[in-house]
């Protein structure tokens, strides 16, 4: 793609610094790693914009000085429905323009050796084999079904269509490179409705693991007793010694204060000043450098993803780990009297070849966005509810500028929860960016963005995400589509999640408040917060969403829960469900430790059901 002149417009590139020429080749590898339609998108509206410069000059933006380009753009800017567009065209030369303009440093110190694991690239594997159990997926839910079923003496593989990714290789190379291939589709997941939601997941050896914050919080004790009582999730009402078990394995701890980063302080210390409720958040990552990429791959090894915690344990007793493999469907065996029985997976290589893995018990941890398509594929799709009850964690976030700098990016990612709000379904979290990967939420175009890049590290962020009324559902067999029309309580929830960062970040003694709006995008006092929110509504918020759940709920009533109250999949045997799919509803916190407690104890529930090992 040529983008040259779009780039250089919107970053009002006047060739008298190096950083801004690099950005175009940067944003094409950005772009490559975007779906397909998202990437054709993209392509068409620079080409439009570019069309629009001809017919305003006479010449195309790559063409005009710096003067005429920033007219075009003002242009374009007046015009209220253009707005939007633009807006959506900013964040992937955001991304590349951040990482040029602030390379990361490669970590200093030496890191550590990743725990051995068994991991056999898919071409490399042969093409019929036999195990006593499958796991479709390697993140929170599908390591700790592995490691619960090979500890028992079953043979277990699973098959992750990511490859595996050492901690030493995340320090070599750049956030948003890193970015680019652990995320599917790039990071660019979009759930389509209104508005769109971007809803990025992991793709690798340890799921989305690997790129969250680590940030620990465990499913709170109401959430618990609504799975169990309005849900007949039983497994629920026994999730508290799991919970002990899975922070123990992730050494979850409270962060210390010394390496929080000014982005974390500033937020303790405006919550301090309103005598809000917040403190240090409880991650998995014990000795954390505050390298502030979490979401990219920890560089220093100690954020303790499942491929560093949980899948040693598994390959220490024989579980194998089959990358690059994309499953296509769970095998069935249909000459067994009553309801088919699982008997094993089909699996599809990079190359396009295909291996199976015949087995009699078949666990699905691909995800609440992944797991729906699978079973469908698999002729498992009957149940009406399959694939609808999504539930997510809509998100937003908002910047304040301080007179001294902040440089939020050194620290910790994801550093303190402010719970002040959280009875009313909203929690706020500090959360920085890595270098250069921060700049979504600045406003303006041209110079004025301009200004704003050269001003980050004077910026500290929040973001707050909301306990959501579940609101959307996946469909699709081969590509997955998701659908999630936001709720109007959720909706003003997030409205009251932007007013009360705000408030947070002018306690905290912010000068201006940046809201992400680009039709109202700053704030200098909370009465001019206060008034600009009263002309907009969530619909113009920049919003994201994380943690999917609920798309194979488990229950008790047949016609709701696609999934019985221990995680097995109506109308078949054989097969489990145990990721995030099978949480009835929004667990209202960052949900991994509960996925991997209710793994576990759908895991445990099989083998005192099946009688472990000896029912070989």
């Amino acid at each position: 793609m040529t983008a040259d002149g779009f780039v250089a417009a919107l970053l009002a590139d006047a060739g008298d610094e190096d950083w801004p020429s690099r950005v175009p080749h940067r944003l094409d590898t950005v772009l490559a790693a975007l779906p397909r339609p998202a990437r054709a998108g993209v392509h068409t509206a620079v080409a439009a914009l570019d069309t629009y410069a001809v017919l305003r000059t006479g010449r195309r933006l790559a063409a005009l000085d710096p003067d005429e380009r920033e007219s075009v753009l003002g242009s374009l800017a007046a015009r209220p429905r253009l707005v939007p567009l633009l807006d959506i065209l900013k964040v992937p030369v955001m991304l590349a323009a951040g990482t040029e303009r602030m390379p990361s440093a490669p970590v200093s110190a030496r890191a550590p050796e990743d725990p051995p694991l068994d991991c056999t690239p898919a071409q490399e594997w042969p093409t019929r084999s036999t195990a006593d159990v499958v796991v479709v997926g390697s993140g929170a839910g599908g390591a700790v079904a592995a490691r619960t079923f090979a500890l028992a003496g079953l043979s277990v593989v699973l098959l992750e269509e990511g490859e595996h990714h050492s901690t030493a290789s995340f320090g070599r190379r750049a956030p948003l490179d890193r970015f680019t291939e652990l995320y599917r589709d790039g990071g660019a997941t979009v759930a389509v409705g209104n508005p769109p939601l971007l809803l990025p997941v992991g793709r690798a050896v340890g799921g989305t693991t690997v790129v969250n914050s680590g940030t620990c919080y465990r499913t709170p004790d109401h959430v618990l007793a609504r799975w169990s009582k309005d849900y007949g999730f039983g497994i629920a009402e026994a999730l508290g010694p799991r919970l002990d078990e899975i922070e123990r394995t992730l050494r979850v701890a409270t962060q210390p204060l010394d390496v929080l980063g000014n982005n974390g302080r500033l937020a303790l210390a405006g919550a301090d000043r309103l005598g809000w409720r917040a403190g240090p958040l409880r991650r998995n990552a014990p000795g954390c450098k505050g390298s502030c990429q979490c979401v990219v791959g920890c560089p220093t090894g100690a954020k303790q993803s499942v491929q560093l915690s949980v899948l040693p344990d598994a390959c220490a007793v024989g579980a194998r780990i089959v990358t690059g493999a994309r499953v296509r469907r769970i095998l069935l065996d249909h000459d067994v009297p009553g309801a088919p029985r699982a008997a094993g997976v089909q699996a599809r290589r990079p190359d396009g070849s295909e291996l199976e893995i015949l087995a009699p018990l078949v666990v699905t941890a691909a995800g609440a966005l992944q797991t729906p398509p699978l079973l469908r594929r698999s002729g498992l799709g009957g149940h009406p509810r399959l694939g609808r009850n999504l539930s997510v964690h809509p998100a937003t976030s908002v910047a304040g500028r301080f007179a001294e700098p902040v440089t939020a990016w050194q620290g910790v990612l994801q550093s303190v929860g402010v719970e002040e709000l959280h009875t009313r379904g909203v929690l706020i979290e500090a959360t920085a960016s890595p270098p250069g990967m921060g700049s979504f939420v600045l406003p303006g175009l041209g110079r004025e963005l301009r200004r704003e890049l050269e001003g980050t590290d004077h910026l500290a962020t929040l973001g707050a995400m909301i306990a959501d009324r579940p609101s959307g559902r996946v469909q699709g067999r081969e590509r997955t589509l998701v659908r999630y029309d936001l709720d109007p309580g959720d909706g003003h929830r997030l409205m009251a999640a932007v007013r009360a960062m705000g408030r947070l970040l002018f306690a905290a003694g912010a000068e201006e408040v940046l809201t992400g709006v680009p039709s109202a995008p700053r704030a200098r006092s909370l009465a001019e917060l206060d008034a600009l929110l009263t002309s907009v509504n969530a619909r113009n918020l920049h919003l994201s969403a994380f943690h999917p759940t609920g798309t194979a709920a488990a229950g008790a009533d047949a016609q709701r829960a696609p999934t019985d109250p221990e995680g097995r999949l109506r109308g078949v045997r054989g097969v489990l469900v145990a990721d995030g799919s099978v949480l009835p509803s929004c667990p209202e916190v960052n949900p991994q430790l509960s996925i991997m407690a209710a793994a576990l104890a759908i895991a445990e529930a099989c083998l005192d059901r099946e009688g472990g090992p000896a029912a070989r």
